[in-house]
């Protein structure tokens, strides 16, 4: 019979329910529950098992508002998944307009990451894209 005794390491099962949750909260574009868990006290930078933060799980999804709340509430713009994405060159990728401006109001780098924004958009031949990011 196991016991949290036996494993004090191993993640609480009710912790990995509620970051479970709360992710798909980001996934979803439930942006006032997901405010409220922030504002609650869950971290701002909460990464999944591959390194997705809540803003790269909501951009990717295509929900501004919630990119815009993670954002007033300390997510890093621009922090990269295992993988090196950034949640802007995922928002270029899926081509959620909305997403790109919120990200980049919330100071995102459209070089950072890699490929960057401007390399995505460079490879879909997106030049309103490059255009807005000031990239040729």
């Amino acid at each position: 019979m196991s016991t949290h005794e036996d494993a004090p390491d191993a993640p609480d099962e009710d912790v990995i329910e509620l970051a479970t949750k709360i992710f798909d909260l980001a996934r979803q574009g439930e942006t006032e529950t997901l405010a409220a868990y922030l504002d609650a006290g869950v971290p701002a930078n909460l990464t999944n098992d591959r390194g997705d933060t809540l803003v790269m799980l909501a951009a990717y999804h295509g929900h501004a508002d919630a990119v815009t709340a993670l954002l007033s509430r300390g997510a890093e713009a621009d922090r990269a998944n295992d993988r090196g994405q950034t949640p802007l060159a995922g928002a270029v990728f899926k081509g959620e307009e909305a997403v790109i401006r919120a990200l980049l109001a919330g100071g995102a780098d459209p070089y950072a990451g890699t490929p960057s924004a401007v390399d995505t958009a460079r490879m879909f031949h997106k030049a309103d894209l490059l255009e807005l990011f000031g990239a040729q």
